[in-house]
């Protein structure tokens, strides 16, 4: 199995773990831009993305997803338009 196959078959199981369900996006580009931006700022090279949504709040169009980068760290990523940019946290260790 080659590497990106082996990816893609590891992001499948993940999704499917994280009981995302994925819909049609209605402006499929903005995790494109998403993963430029964790590129540029984060030095992430994404993998795949887990709780993957899209929504409106008052009126706006939402974008919300966990990127996960290759080198196992995990940024979440919001924005609300008409907002150009990501709102990016790193996910880090919870302790309850």
């Amino acid at each position: 199995m080659s590497k990106r196959a082996g990816a893609i078959a590891i992001a499948a199981i993940a999704a499917l773990a994280s009981g995302a369900a994925f819909a049609q996006s209605q402006d499929p580009a903005w995790l494109d831009e998403l993963s430029d931006q964790l590129a540029v700022e984060q030095d992430c090279a994404v993998d795949y993305y887990i709780n993957v949504r899209e929504g409106t709040l008052g009126g706006r169009n939402t974008f919300e997803a966990r990127a996960q980068c290759r080198d196992g760290r995990q940024f979440d990523g919001a924005r609300t338009e008409p907002a150009s940019m990501f709102t990016i946290e790193q996910c880090g260790v919870q302790v309850c």
